[in-house]
């Protein structure tokens, strides 16, 4: 049997490989992303071990608390320790530098940024070479007032060594000149980040930290080892401050990283995983149908003595050594795939650290593992129905597979699963405490469960949608047809007749005259006949080559009760583009539910004329920005809000902090307190949103004691208790005064700040406030509809990279029903053939072929949108941060997509089926 196996295979060759194809796209995906952030992984591995080559030990700045990454740097601890740690007897050498965030500025003035990559400055010491991790590729190192750049960015802004660029750190802008240009490490690419190296009494001013240090290097005194290293130095640390082995502080400086990278894995595998359950419907249909078209040879099989296991062994056999193929395929298409990654994101300014691709064991094995095991479980199912062909059917002319034992359940089992889904997802939604791996796996499985049992369900559905979207396959295709006909057929039409392509001049141009003049006159003449004539009997007397009319009533008509023939099939087929559409109106959907209140939180919160953001719209800017935009004449009160981190009830918490100014420019929904309440915080008041009460029974004149990051605590009592709009706010669980918050954090940083001014929005206040704002190209200043724009095109960005990655399994979907038309162009042969031998002509049988595309793809659009739409409600009555919006332009916009995927895949099997001689398909077998 196994080679029987093998030959059934090799004479299959184009329904193995379309059959495959949806296996191959998944696979690729799942293989794409490993090497995508194993090699990224690698990159910044290489950046944190450079970082501290010939390192030993490194002392840096400690919290009292650990926070997330980058939300409160360590605090920075005095210079003189530099000089204590030299003098012990274990210390070889040691090397002290500062670090922040140093805006390098182009000729043009704004500031240079690269997508989300960072802008890094620090000091360098020529001194301590052993410590550097940068080359110097062209110039000196710098000296007083002088920088080196990192030779990307000098080569794509077209700077040389000896120019003179801006620097803006914690203050304004400042001129430098550029003595040299340097390479980081031995990594290939740093991705887009800048770098900016200055000697350190520059980097202390510039980043407003005069007199100390955040790190000292160490290297161990020649016969010490680095544990005694370390033990010497921890006698004398003072409070603050901390030391790690060189390795250890590469990993803790790592770790951020690890996380995002772990989240980004999981982020792209989830896609892979959505295009690889879409390709397990495209498989099961594909094999189904193989399986029917081979009743008689399954048949013959049993007559000849093969048993039931035989039969079923045979099929699995077939689906594993596809499932082989295809994920062997897709594991080195993965390859490609992580490559143009590298370069679209490139392209796009986001240029990912890289170091050469990495292709490790572990992705040769879960992405095999994962393409055969899909293509497996896909198979059963099938298998089984093959094994309960009848030996009789060898004999008998139109034989089809009987139904199996608990067919006549199948409707109630599909509403069983899909009620299981949804009992399971409003249970993750709706229970407290559940933790974060059981809610997403609880989830998981129940929109998976929903998934199969509409899936299995909506053969009861195929025929009253099939009617229902007979018409509007029929005007879709028309009004797709009319719009497309003069950008595509009527150069085609042209060229038939002669008027274009090879031959004289006149005779081109008079075709292009000819073509002008056809283009809307044919445009009004096809729109009159299809309105004075019903779609469905309308047939248009072009000539016999023309091409441009898609439309056919009898053609049609037997495309529509094709997709109507079979409705397990079209179901089947459907249910690929059902789950692909589904998520896309579910990201759709919460999208349009997001932004509508995040505005609307904004409308409420917001009172001034102004906001002042950084150029990126969410990196924080330091307190000077705001101190010269409020000397600006005409501004009547100029508040900020910080942001940092605090610790309260044993919890770390977001910490934000007002100013006296903030009732002038800011509203509150308060529950207990008022407006003056946010100008008169004081030393120890505090503000707490309505949450954050409940859950720690807080109410007006309560007492609670927040540590900062620096460890000192704050005794605060309880001022105000607000409740924050459903879209959001920009405060966190507690808001102090930002006198409390800058006298216990270090480098405070302003995450907004708000104007309001005499005369409101006006073009000469908007040019005052852009000319204060001109020492600091970092900063932008923003109408309030501007404001609320900017901050939601980073939801909208991310909504365009979940509708790329969705795209996928539409694309999966679309060979489904490419496969799905070709094999049934095989298994109707005969049929075409009769077709044709009654007049059908071959334009025809292309249009009949196209009309049960359009409609197949109808179907799994409409269930998908209306799934996708239950989904999302679902959603929206659990998060407070997003109502239930329906884009209705978007969804309209799908159902065109959809209407286009079917033409598009309707084409080949089209031509294939209209290629059929007539009499050699009367005769086939």
């Amino acid at each position: 049997m196994t080679g029987f196996a093998l030959r059934g295979l090799l004479s299959r060759k184009l329904r193995t490989a379309l059959t495959a194809i949806g296996v191959v796209l998944g696979v690729a995906l799942v293989s794409g992303t490993y090497v995508l952030t194993d090699s990224i992984s690698s990159a910044f591995d290489s950046i944190f071990s450079d970082n501290y080559k010939n390192t030993d030990a490194a002392i840096t700045g400690k919290t009292a608390f650990d926070v997330p990454d980058g939300t409160a740097p360590a605090p920075p601890f005095d210079e003189s320790l530099l000089a204590k740690v030299s003098a012990l007897p274990e210390v070889g050498v040691a090397g002290g530098a500062v670090s922040g965030e140093a805006q390098l500025i182009g000729k043009d003035g704004k500031s240079i940024a690269f997508g989300g990559a960072p802008n890094l400055g620090f000091s360098v010491d020529p001194e301590h070479q052993e410590f550097n991790s940068l080359a110097l590729v062209n110039g000196d190192w710098p000296g007083p007032n002088q920088v080196v750049i990192d030779t990307q960015t000098a080569s794509k802004k077209g700077f040389v060594t000896g120019d003179t660029i801006g620097v803006q750190a914690r203050g304004e802008v400042q001129q430098m000149r550029i003595s040299g240009l340097v390479e980081f490490g031995s990594v290939s690419s740093i991705g887009g980040a800048t770098l900016a190296g200055f000697q350190l009494p520059t980097a202390q001013k510039l980043f407003d930290k005069p007199g100390k240090l955040d790190q000292i290097l160490l290297k161990a005194k020649s016969g010490t080892s680095p544990q005694q290293l370390i033990d010497a130095v921890q006698k004398v640390l003072p409070e603050g401050t901390q030391v790690r082995s060189a390795e250890d502080q590469a990993a803790k400086d790592a770790a951020g990283t690890s996380d995002f990278l772990n989240f980004f894995r999981t982020f792209l595998l989830v896609f892979g995983g959505i295009a690889l359950f879409v390709g397990s419907f495209v498989i099961a249909n594909s094999l189904s149908i193989t399986i029917a078209q081979r009743t008689r040879e399954f048949a013959t099989l049993r007559t000849l003595g093969a048993s039931r296991r035989q039969v079923l062994g045979t099929v699995v056999l077939e689906a594993l050594l596809t499932g082989v193929v295809a994920a062997v395929a897709g594991l080195f298409l993965g390859l490609g795939i992580a490559t143009g990654l590298f370069k679209i994101f490139d392209a796009a300014g986001l240029t990912l650290p890289n170091n050469g691709l990495v292709f490790r064991g572990r992705t040769i094995v879960v992405a095999l593992a994962v393409g055969i095991l899909v293509t497996l479980l896909a198979s059963l199912r099938p298998a089984m129905r093959a094994t309960r062909v009848p030996p009789i059917a060898a004999v008998r002319e139109g034989a089809s597979l009987p139904p199996g034992r608990f067919h006549r359940y199948r409707a109630l089992g599909a509403v069983v699963l899909t009620l299981a889904g949804v009992a399971l997802v409003v249970v993750g939604l709706f229970v407290n405490g559940l933790g974060t791996g059981n809610l997403l796996t609880l989830l998981a499985v129940g929109v998976l469960l929903i998934f199969i049992g509409i899936a299995l369900f909506a053969a009861q559905l195929v025929r009253p949608l099939a009617a229902a979207s007979d018409p509007v396959a029929r005007g879709s295709v028309l009004v797709l047809t009319i719009l497309a006909w003069p950008l595509f057929s009527l150069p085609y039409w042209l060229l038939r007749r002669g008027y274009w392509g090879p031959g004289s001049g006149l005779k081109r141009a008079g075709g292009f005259v000819l073509g002008a003049v056809l283009n809307p006159v044919l445009l009004v003449v096809v729109t009159a006949m299809a309105i004075r004539r019903r779609v469905s009997s309308w047939e248009p007397e072009w000539p016999a080559e023309f091409p441009g009319v898609l439309i056919d009533g009898p053609a049609a008509g037997i495309g529509g009760q094709n997709s109507r023939r079979d409705p397990h099939r079209t179901a089947s087929t459907a249910a690929a583009l059902m789950i692909g559409l589904a998520l896309v109106t579910l990201v759709a959907t919460l999208g349009a539910g997001i932004i509508k209140p995040f505005e609307d939180a904004v409308d409420r919160i917001f009172s001034g004329d102004y906001a002042v953001a950084a150029q990126n719209n969410f990196s924080p800017l330091p307190p000077t920005v705001a101190a010269a935009v409020a000397k600006v004449p005409g501004v009547q009160a100029a508040s900020s809000v910080r942001g940092g981190q605090g610790q309260v009830f044993g919890d770390t918490i977001q910490v934000t902090a007002v100013d006296e100014q903030a009732p002038s420019v800011l509203r509150f929904d308060w529950k207990s307190g008022s407006q003056e309440t946010l100008g008169t915080l004081g030393a120890d008041g505090a503000i707490v949103n309505e949450d954050y009460a409940k859950k720690h029974n807080l109410a007006l004149g309560s007492t609670f004691s927040m540590t900062t990051v620096v460890g000192k605590s704050l005794p605060l009592t309880v001022k105000g208790i607000f409740k924050p709009p459903a879209g959001g706010s920009p405060f966190g669980d507690v808001t102090i005064s930002t006198t409390t918050f800058d006298a216990a954090t270090p480098q405070p940083l302003n995450l907004y700040t708000f104007l309001k001014m005499d005369g409101g929005v006006t073009a000469a206040n908007t040019a005052v406030v852009e000319k204060a704002l001109a020492n600091f190209p970092n900063a932008k200043a923003q109408t309030r509809e501007q404001f609320k724009d900017a901050q939601a095109s980073g939801i909208k960005s991310l909504l365009n990279v979940l509708y790329v990655l969705l795209a996928l399994s539409v694309l999966v979907s679309l060979f489904g029903i490419v496969n799905t038309l070709v094999l049934t162009v095989f298994e109707r042969t005969r049929e075409l053939g009769m077709l044709r031998a009654i007049g059908l002509t071959r334009r025809q049988v292309k249009r009949m072929i196209r009309h049960e595309s359009v409609i197949t793809a109808l179907i799994g659009a409409v269930i998908g949108i209306i799934l996708g739409l239950g989904l999302a409600s679902l959603l929206a009555a659990r998060l407070d941060e997003v109502s239930f919006a329906v884009p209705t332009g978007q969804l309209i916009v799908f159902a065109i997509v959809s209407v286009v995927v079917g033409i598009f895949a309707a084409i080949w099997p089209a031509r294939r089926a209209a290629r059929l001689n007539p009499l050699e398909a009367l005769q086939y077998e």
